[in-house]
């Protein structure tokens, strides 16, 4: 019998997985949410012939959670149906495609929308509501903007949707994140392993830059989301803040059918995939926990918290950049955990520790993005949200443009300790880290409306 263990599986169904979620008050309907799920990363915009779009095989769900217990208490779900209209073509299209209905347009999706409650109480809010063509040229796609306002469609009283293509709005240095932490910004001419591969400090690279992704957006008044309806000025009323999360599920058996091209499908839903709060799953849950991880509801959380209060990169930035970061060397080896980190992500921010501010949801620890809807949102926004003196940006909430990996990479380096031990002095580095990008290096840019992800690339003219 072979004693060859099996490395442990690490979700890669890019359909399925979710890659970025947003929430936050929507700065142009006050009375409202706006909640983002992001799907399908990294899209190449020249992705002909076979353009991208959601599984129609996949429950897509966008979940909040009012009540601090860590499961849902209102589920929004998408499920998509994909329609061909000449099956005798290679084609997405065949002409240009001026509106929705074109017949030029080859390959559509729709989806119903379904509103559940904890309680059971289940209403589909929307069916065959149309999706956008993925942006494939000014030939195909002529005039896209367009195409994509006539798939935002209103589904009740202030309740919008879209669901389709969008250019990312994350900006992320993957690609020196994931050489050992070797953020550009920081680079030293001689690195922990003694090779001189670095001319020192140089600009953060955008590895989203020209890419594509797919993203499902709901624009819902307040009181449909908070607890009995609630929606009140008090910030410190613990009705004001909700829990947000994604997940997608897959059916419980398949059966692929052999020699005709078809599979079968039975059994409920189950869950295969989750986010919350940006890069816990990538980056504080390690490879073999992160199927579990993903398979579980946010309630489940406490069996993660370790990697939360003991951070796997808190440990290696000292080791990554000698003499940078003494001060978080020493709170590694003091062994104490990260109550900071507790709070930020699992918990919410008590009241009392940032002056006029809180997201707490109570003692259940469970990886949320927690969002404050009496927080209104900013006249003047930072991009660093809370730590830089902004409570309407991320960790409360998180809104498209905020820099969610330089506010991560700082919390980790200590920058956020002294809001539970006042002893403690960061290291200077700790104020200074970041991947070196902000929305600028975003090439299309925001909307100042709903969806509020700019318009997506196309493949013509970003054929990279």
């Amino acid at each position: 019998m072979s004693s060859h263990r099996e490395a442990p599986e690490i979700s890669k169904d890019p359909v399925a997985d979710s890659t970025d979620v947003y929430a936050f008050v929507s700065p142009d309907a006050c009375d409202t949410v706006t909640l983002i799920a992001n799907y399908i990363p990294l899209q190449g915009a020249a992705g002909g012939p076979n353009f991208y779009e959601f599984g129609d095989d996949v429950l897509y769900e966008i979940h909040v959670d009012n009540d601090g217990d860590g499961r849902p208490d209102v589920t929004y779900q998408f499920q998509f149906t994909t329609h061909v209209g000449n099956p005798n073509t290679f084609l997405y299209n065949t002409g240009p495609i001026t509106a929705l209905d074109s017949p030029s347009w080859n390959r559509r999706q729709t989806y119903t929308l379904t509103r559940v409650e904890a309680g059971g109480r289940t209403t589909v809010l929307g069916r065959d509501l149309a999706c956008p063509p993925c942006n494939i040229g000014p030939l195909s796609t002529p005039d896209y903007a367009a195409l994509a306002d006539a798939a935002v469609h209103t589904v009740g009283k202030h309740r919008r949707v879209f669901a389709g293509q969008r250019a990312e709005g994350f900006y992320v240095d993957l690609g020196s994140i994931f050489d050992l932490a070797n953020l550009r910004p920081f680079q030293q001419l001689h690195n922990q392993f003694g090779m001189s591969v670095f001319t020192g400090p140089a600009p953060g690279v955008n590895t989203t830059k020209e890419l594509n992704v797919h993203s499902l957006a709901l624009q819902v008044p307040i009181t449909e989301l908070t607890r009995r309806g609630w929606n009140g000025g008090d910030v410190n009323d613990p009705r004001a803040t909700i829990g947000v999360w994604t997940t997608a599920g897959r059916r419980q058996a398949r059966v692929i059918d052999a020699g005709h091209g078809t599979d079968h499908e039975s059994g409920p839903y189950v869950q295969v995939s989750r986010l919350g709060n940006p890069l816990v799953n990538e980056v504080l849950i390690p490879m073999g926990s992160k199927d579990r991880w993903n398979s579980l509801p946010p309630a489940d959380d406490k069996k993660f918290a370790g990697y939360v209060a003991k951070p796997e990169l808190a440990g290696l930035l000292p080791v990554l950049y000698p003499g940078e970061f003494p001060q978080l060397d020493a709170l590694n080896k003091s062994g104490k955990p990260r109550a900071d980190l507790l709070a930020i992500l699992l918990t919410g921010i008590p009241a009392g520790i940032v002056p006029g501010f809180q997201n707490h949801t109570g003692a259940t620890k469970a990886d949320m993005l927690r969002l404050n809807i009496a927080v209104p949102p900013a006249k003047s926004p930072n991009i660093l949200g809370l730590v830089a003196g902004d409570p309407a940006g991320f960790p409360n909430g998180r809104r498209v443009f905020d820099d969610v990996v330089t506010v991560e990479l700082r919390a980790i380096a200590g920058i956020t300790y002294p809001l539970v031990d006042k002893s403690f002095t960061p290291d200077a580095a700790a104020g200074v880290i970041t991947d070196g990008l902000t929305p600028a290096d975003v090439k299309n840019p925001y909307l100042d409306r709903f969806p509020y992800l700019g318009v997506p690339y196309d493949g013509y003219h970003n054929p990279s």
